[in-house]
């Protein structure tokens, strides 16, 4: 009888094994937004044979690009329940409202900021990582992008004053936060989802857009974009997260290894990021779009307006604390 016992014992840890090594080894999907052979697309594609070849194939990780498992919402929703295994896309508040701490206008107004904020030890990439966790949901990495800008299909009323009145509807996420924001920048805010912009300034519902830089206006609008102001609204960054569940069945060391390989592959992309930048600005103005930039002092007084208009009606989903501690993070 005790041996019975001690066979069946054996017999369960076994299967138990068996049951975590087949979830840390089955093959992960991992979406993101952007075509094939765009650089976010080249990157994760060569992380994914990293990480592949460093946990001797324990994980194996298949790329979904241009949205092909839904909208990054949806994804972000997918990947709480399991159902995706990873996604690395913009960050949803959709159901944690601090995840909006990830685009808060002007909390950051340069690329040495943004990389102290954003960066792998960063204030900001911690802060998400807390919040993620209360959706299921495990950062591993982020991706810094752009910083974000407006693309019109008219001329504004003095592009450089917001306290001038610009005469000009624009496309804003349905994010509180960016629809607060082109209203302080002068501009009528009129929430649309990202897949319907387009056709909205194309049949003139919106005359432009926030809420995107240079390299995706350039992607989606440069059929019908005329100005890009670089107001640099918010930082652009995308975060590489996994089902928190699934992270719990994966050993110590291929933890380490994947979060080794996604700080490999962001600090790759923080020294091409700022160069990246101005091509896409360059691709912009290659098609005929004027390119009003703003000086350190403009972004400076952006950022104040902002500072004493939008911050304060955003306290109530942003904690003020969290805000203080990343500006802190700057000095």
């Amino acid at each position: 009888m005790k041996r019975c016992i001690v066979i069946l014992v054996v017999l369960a840890a076994l299967f138990a094994a068996c049951g975590a090594s087949f979830a840390a080894e089955k093959t992960w999907k991992l979406a993101h937004i952007r075509p094939e052979g765009t650089a976010i697309d080249i990157a994760l594609k060569q992380f994914a044979a990293d990480v592949k070849a460093r946990t001797d194939g324990r994980v194996d990780i298949e790329i979904f690009p241009a949205g092909q498992l839904g909208d990054y919402t949806t994804v972000q929703e997918r990947v709480a329940i399991g159902d995706v295994e990873m996604q690395c896309a913009p960050l949803s508040p959709a159901v944690i409202k601090s995840i909006g701490l990830n685009s808060f206008p002007y909390i950051v107004v340069n690329w040495p900021e943004a990389q102290k904020a954003f960066g792998p030890d960063g204030v900001i990439v911690k802060k998400m990582n807390e919040y993620m966790a209360q959706q299921d949901l495990h950062v591993i990495g982020s991706w810094p992008v752009y910083f974000g800008g407006v693309v019109l299909t008219t001329e504004p009323a003095a592009p450089k004053d917001p306290s001038v009145p610009k005469g000009v509807k624009i496309r804003v996420p349905p994010i509180r936060s960016f629809e607060l924001s082109a209203t302080s920048l002068g501009y009528q805010a009129t929430p649309v989802p990202w897949a319907d912009t387009f056709t909205a300034m194309q049949t003139g519902i919106v005359n432009g857009a926030i809420g995107g830089g240079a390299e995706g206006y350039f992607a989606s609008f440069r059929d019908l974009a005329k100005y890009y102001l670089a107001v640099n609204d918010h930082f652009e960054c995308w975060f590489i997260y996994v089902n928190s569940e699934l992270w719990s069945k994966v050993s110590d060391e291929d933890k380490k290894t994947l979060e080794d390989i996604a700080r490999e592959m962001q600090e790759a992309r923080w020294k091409v990021a700022v160069q990246d930048e101005l091509d896409n600005e360059q691709k912009l103005a290659d098609i005929g779009v004027q390119i009003i930039k703003f000086t350190d002092d403009e972004l400076s007084l952006l950022r104040d307006k902002h500072a004493k208009e939008v911050w304060p009606a955003m306290y109530d989903e942003i904690p003020e604390a969290d805000v203080k501690e990343v500006l802190d993070s700057l000095k």
